[in-house]
Parts: C-alpha cells; sequence; structure tokens
C-alpha cells in the first residue's frame, strides 16, 4: 500500500464519525466513490443507506426531482409523490459525484440543505429537516470553477470542509501489481478461468505503463484480458493497452520528476514539510524504477550515499514490488 495511500486513509479515520462534509477530489478512475463509501462503512451511519448520484448524468430538472423530491402534478409527468435522494438517505450518506457539474440553480437548493439541514421537494410549499451527511467529489478544479463563476463560492467552502485528494494511479506504480493481482483473481474465479496470475513479462508492461485511466482502466483491462485470453499465466502479448506506454526516453529522471510532481500540488496548497517528503519519496520511488532497483545505480542517479539511500527507502517503505526488499537487491 502506497504511502500516499496510508496517509489518505489516516486522514479518513479521523473525521469518519464527525458530520462535516468531505470533498474527495481526484482524476477520473482514481476510485473516488470507493473513498466516499469508506467514510460511511466506518461511520455509526453504517447501519443507513449510502445513496450515490453522478450529478452529470442527469439533466437539470431531473437531477432536482432525483436529489430533492417531488409532489403530485408538479411537473408533466409526475403522476405520484416521489421521495428525492436526500430523504432516502435521512441518517446515512449521500455521495454526489460530479459536484462541479451540477448547475447553478441546484447548487443554490445543496447549500441550503448544508445550511438549514431542509429540503424542499419540487412542487412543495413546505421544507422538512433531513439528517443525511454528504460526500462529494469532483475532478474538476473547483477554485477555478469558483473563479470563472461556474460554481457558488459559499457552497465550495460549505463542501471543503474536509478535502480528500486521491493520488491518480501514476504516483503510486507501487499498487500497480497488487491491484492487478486483485483483479486478475477475481475476475479468473468469476469467468471460471484457469488463470493463476501475471507473468513476468506481464508485470514489466503494467509498471512501465502511464495508465492515463487510473485504476478503472486497470480493473477493465484485467476484466477483458481474463475474458478473452486464455493460459495459465496472463503474458504480455495478452495485454491491450490504448492509452500511452512510458518510453525509454521518459524513464530518465527528469521525466520521471515531472510525473511525479503532477497533481501534487493542489490549488489550495499543502505544508512545505508535507510536499518536500512527498517529493522526495517519488524522486527515490521513480529512479528506482529507472534502474530496475539497482540500490547503487539509483543513489549515483540521485547523487547520494548508499546508505542515506537505504534509510530513505526504509523510512518510505520503499522496495521493488514482488523482489522483496531493495536493500537485499543490487543486481546490475
Amino acid at each position: 500500500e502506497a504511502l500516499a495511500m496510508r496517509r489518505l486513509f489516516e486522514q479518513l479515520r479521523k473525521v469518519v464519525h464527525t458530520r462535516v462534509t468531505v470533498l474527495v477530489e481526484g482524476e477520473t478512475g482514481t476510485g473516488k466513490e470507493l473513498i466516499a463509501s469508506a467514510v460511511h462503512d466506518w461511520s455509526d451511519r453504517r447501519e443507513r443507506l449510502f445513496v450515490a448520484q453522478n450529478c452529470a448524468a442527469l439533466p437539470e430538472n431531473l437531477l432536482e426531482s432525483e436529489l430533492f423530491g417531488h409532489k403530485k402534478g408538479s411537473f408533466t409527468g409526475a403522476t405520484e409523490d416521489k421521495k428525492g435522494l436526500f430523504e432516502l438517505a435521512d441518517g446515512g450518506t449521500l455521495f454526489l459525484d460530479e459536484v462541479g457539474e451540477m448547475p447553478l440553480p441546484l447548487q443554490a437548493k445543496l447549500l441550503r440543505v448544508l445550511q438549514e439541514g431542509e429540503v424542499r421537494p419540487v412542487g412543495a410549499a413546505k421544507t422538512f429537516r433531513v439528517d443525511t451527511r454528504i460526500v462529494a467529489a469532483t475532478n474538476r478544479d473547483l477554485e477555478k470553477e469558483v473563479a470563472e463563476g461556474r460554481f457558488r463560492e459559499d457552497l465550495f467552502y460549505r463542501l471543503n470542509v474536509i478535502q480528500i485528494r486521491v493520488p491518480p494511479l501514476r504516483e503510486r506504480p507501487e499498487d500497480v501489481l497488487p491491484l492487478a493481482r486483485l483483479f486478475v483473481d477475481r475476475f479468473a474465479k468469476a469467468f471460471k478461468k484457469p488463470f493463476r496470475g501475471l507473468a513476468p513479462s506481464a508485470e514489466q508492461v503494467l509498471t512501465h505503463y502511464a495508465w492515463p485511466g487510473n485504476i478503472r482502466e486497470l480493473k477493465n483491462l484485467m476484466e477483458r484480458t481474463v475474458l478473452l485470453e486464455n493460459g495459465e499465466w496472463i503474458e504480455a502479448e495478452h495485454l491491450k493497452l490504448s492509452g500511452r506506454t512510458r518510453s525509454a526516453q521518459e524513464a530518465s529522471l527528469g521525466q520521471r520528476v515531472d510525473d511525479a510532481l503532477t497533481g501534487i500540488i493542489p490549488a489550495t496548497g499543502i505544508p512545505f514539510e508535507s510536499l518536500v517528503e512527498e517529493l522526495e519519496r517519488a524522486l527515490i520511488l521513480r529512479a528506482s524504477y529507472a534502474t530496475k532497483w539497482n540500490q547503487s545505480r539509483t543513489a549515483e542517479l540521485l547523487n547520494l550515499k548508499r546508505d542515506k539511500l537505504r534509510y530513505r527507502m526504509k523510512l518510505y517503505d520503499l522496495h521493488a514490488t514482488g523482489q522483496g526488499d531493495p536493500s537485499h537487491s543490487d543486481a546490475a
């Protein structure tokens, strides 16, 4: 498990038993709904409903009805009263995915729920109270959306009480193979296929791939591969990757540093010490991948003494996936 993910879960455990709103940020496919589900499952609301709604999936009028409910006759086709998701999730958790796509009029209604705990269904004359915890997610820069007038500033601050950033898969390459093995095992059982795991050739391809689609892309690849291919082990030739594979040139330290920095600094900023620690870890990890975990070459590449490199690897729990502790590995 990557250091960044351990920190994320430690942060979650501090807030799950509160009612504060959580804003989950991250690229598409990083598993934001799983984080929201964890907030619910670890909380004292776990016995009540967890309900999810993608705010980009419905036009404004339908989304309003879905979230807040409606009264019979309030619009064409409203043949009966309907409870909204806020009411259904009363006492539980409502996950609003892609909240940055919510139209401005609905943002005002969402703000009322967050401020007053009150919901007014479409066509209703009165409001009623709900105790629904909100977890929102977005792959947009909401501060930029606020500056450009597409997102309410007051709603942003209401949502952004606790901010959780889910790092993309390219920032935690040590998670790729454990996740891939998990998916292979799951889909082999589901499809009754004899696959036992990943061959070394497949592991090499997976660890050098950029994963623009993040965990969702990895999951879909493993599902498709297990379903369509045959054999005992998944080989490199079985993998049909549609995105970008890291070239030899991209494996250079300079490019790896660029990759490491991508997305590390959110618009809201982070403490200096945290950034330095994250950058140091990313540098060592990506330099190690570039040298195939040869410690002498990695230390030379980073202009570090080997004992200092070993100390930092131990500090950050860095080791070659599937090869044991890198302090015992110095193969050319």
